[in-house]
């Protein structure tokens, strides 16, 4: 299959019911974080479907045509390709070949190119701890840890929403792995975060953190953070917890709230 294939079959699957479903559900009206993007209709396992027919073999140098299609499903199916692909190179018995490292690397590059044109929660969350998290925890001859805490950095200072939820949603995968410093480092980091979705994704990483690594970790955080962190970061960071402990979270970051609005009502 060529791009040219694998874009006309998917316009060939256009679902107008569907796509005005995900039009809503992806929040691409007017001043909506979705602004914009632009739905065939297809569901996620249809998308799946088609990466399998390519093939891990699809070129390489065909990818950036799927990614900068007008179509959200045809740029998901561009990241899912990277993916594919990436995971093959990721095995154990490929992990420390050299060529292995080398187009892992050429995959990464890649990746953090076409960066932006994963312009909705749902083309990160399906890529990024796949390849980016993955990558983390593996050789690469780009650099060594203090280059890949640059590479994150960097996405987590950019303007861009969707950069910045890469830079936390990639710790799914080291977290999964049993290392949990890529997940507090750009949780810190993200903590004022002002937007939902953000809020969301850190609270979420917390919470898989926990669950994957250290419950007493994730507890540390959150006596440090917990009287600061956004509503919606906290619910989703103790979601796993107990009914009275998450009550004692809320309750603690309720009391702080209301300490420092005294506070400031006195000035």
């Amino acid at each position: 299959m060529t791009a040219q294939e694998i874009i006309g079959y998917m316009e060939s699957l256009r679902n107008e019911k569907q796509r005005r479903i995900l039009m809503r559900f992806f929040k691409t009206g007017p001043g909506e974080y979705g602004y914009g993007d632009e739905f065939l209709g297809l569901k996620v396992p249809q998308t799946r479907e088609v990466v399998r027919a390519a093939g891990v073999d699809f070129p390489l140098n065909q990818v950036p045509e799927l990614l900068t299609n007008r179509w959200h499903e045809v740029r998901l199916c561009g990241f899912l390709i990277l993916v594919a692909k990436f995971e093959r190179l990721a095995t154990t018995r490929q992990q420390q070949q050299p060529e292995a490292i080398r187009q892992r690397d050429s995959i990464l590059t890649m990746y953090l190119q076409y960066a932006e044109q994963a312009n909705n929660w749902d083309l990160v969350d399906l890529s990024v701890h796949k390849i980016i998290g993955n990558w983390l925890l593996l050789p690469s001859e780009l650099g060594d840890r203090n280059y890949k805490i640059k590479v994150l950095d960097q996405l987590a200072a950019s303007p861009c929403l969707w950069k910045q939820r890469m830079s936390m949603v990639c710790s799914w995968k080291t977290s999964q792995k049993g290392d949990p410093s890529w997940c507090l480092r750009y949780a810190e980091i993200h903590l004022h975060h002002p937007h939902d979705l953000m809020h969301k994704a850190v609270g979420w990483m917390l919470r898989e953190m926990g669950k994957r690594v250290s419950m007493d970790l994730l507890r540390d955080f959150l006596r440090q953070h917990a009287h600061e962190m956004p509503r919606t970061m906290l619910r989703y960071a103790i979601e796993k917890m107990s009914d009275a402990e998450r009550q004692e979270w809320m309750a603690a970051r309720k009391e702080n709230n209301e300490k420092t609005t005294a506070g400031k009502e006195q000035r």
